[in-house]
């Protein structure tokens, strides 16, 4: 079947790749009944028809749910497979029809390695959360960015106002006075009992009195339609406050939702909520993994053998699930960081000792990275697999070992 978001195609063949029917039907549970029964007429007696779906995940959930509820053998068809299986013809078509035909020739062909489709609602749900918030927190950022445009119009000396343009003070003053001549009347205490209340006593007179002095030296920033660019900031702050608020609701929902997990990820430092949440998302049923060797080849972690006439190296694998890959190297990184200042305090001393072995043992710093992630794969598939916390004295005894 060729999946889309309005409709879906379905190609039926036999086991000498013959078409035996089409048919289209548009995504909505009431279709999928039609689908079914028109397969059951194209079924010869005593044999079961096979669904193969290319994704499971996105536009084919729904039928996926609703096929699997229904008792049928679903499986997964990854797109490159099928994508190869386009390719590979002389001349190269491309239409919901022919790309259905491909689905279901790769259906056929590796029947018994394609792993069953297995739509839960529990690990969809999550990633539907996950990526809610990362829309809203790329909006953010969006709306920072544009932030520092208008200010530069109406404060020169902006950045050196605030530590941060979108800290608490520094929303509520930009607010408040989105352009100097709105500080035309307003005094060095009045400004101070402002930031201080936003700021929760935080910022003191002496800031007050900091930014009146830069403002003046500034100069006349006033233009025509002021109103209308005063809005633009006030209208951002808005924004910018509303988003975090979204932020914050989104993350209290998935704490909600995986405390049904009893998962211990967070005890590993550097992964709070959100990554847990990113993780599983990815990841989904730990179960459906064997072993963690399996899980470090879905993230595309694991090296690959290139080789020709009996010779050959390994090669990091270009492969793989790349959200997952990405999750794994920023926390592999934070796991080898050194504190800034005299201490040089290491964030986690057993991960870092290891990564200046590998480097000494001729490694370069991204193939010693690499082995931090492997390692991390597989301390976390045993986390989740056995919900147990990490454990970093249970390392170092492993190493010494």
């Amino acid at each position: 079947m060729d999946l889309h978001k309005a409709h879906h195609t379905a190609v039926i063949i036999n086991c000498w790749n013959e078409r035996l029917g089409e048919i289209q039907i548009e995504n909505k549970p009431s279709a999928f009944d039609e689908l079914m029964k028109f397969v059951k007429k194209h079924t010869p007696k005593g044999l079961t028809p096979v669904y193969g779906l290319e994704d499971t995940g996105g536009n084919g959930r729904a039928l996926a749910v609703h096929l699997v509820e229904k008792k049928q053998i679903v499986k997964e068809v990854n797109s490159a497979l099928s994508y190869n299986e386009r390719k590979s013809y002389a001349t190269t078509q491309k239409s919901d029809s022919w790309d259905a035909f491909c689905i279901a020739k790769v259906l056929l062909a590796r029947l018994d390695e394609l792993p069953d489709a297995n739509p839960q609602d529990f690990y969809w749900t999550i990633g539907q959360l996950v990526a809610r918030r990362n829309a809203i927190v790329k909006h953010a950022a969006t709306l920072k960015n544009q932030l520092h445009q208008q200010l530069s119009y109406h404060y020169p000396s902006y950045k050196k106002f605030f530590c941060d343009i979108d800290g608490k003070a520094a929303l509520a003053f930009w607010e408040k006075y989105p352009a100097p001549y709105h500080l035309e009347s307003v005094g060095v205490d009045k400004l101070a009992e402002i930031l201080r209340k936003a700021s929760h006593n935080t910022c003191s007179t002496r800031k007050a009195e900091e930014i009146l002095e830069r403002v003046k030296k500034d100069g006349e920033t006033k233009r025509n339609y002021q109103p209308s660019r005063d809005f633009l900031i006030v209208n951002m702050v808005q924004d910018m406050k509303r988003s975090r608020e979204l932020i914050k609701q989104t993350e209290e929902q998935l704490r909600q939702v995986l405390a049904e997990t009893d998962f211990k990820l967070q005890s590993m430092d550097g992964i709070n909520i959100v990554t847990v949440a990113e993780l599983i998302a990815e990841i989904g049923d730990i179960r459906r993994f064997p072993n963690a060797d399996k899980l470090a080849r879905f993230a595309g972690i694991a090296p690959v053998r290139f080789s020709s006439g009996g010779k050959g190296k390994d090669k990091a694998s270009g492969q793989g699930n790349r959200v997952l890959n990405a999750i794994f190297h920023n926390l592999a990184v934070q796991q080898i960081q050194v504190a800034k200042g005299d201490n040089k305090k290491q964030r986690n001393p057993v991960f870092y000792e290891y990564y200046q072995r590998k480097l000494a043992e001729g490694k370069t710093k991204k193939q010693a990275l690499i082995c931090i992630m492997r390692r991390l794969v597989t301390i976390i598939y045993s986390m989740m697999k056995n919900k147990t916390p990490y454990m970093a004295a249970a390392l170092t005894e492993r190493k010494a070992s």
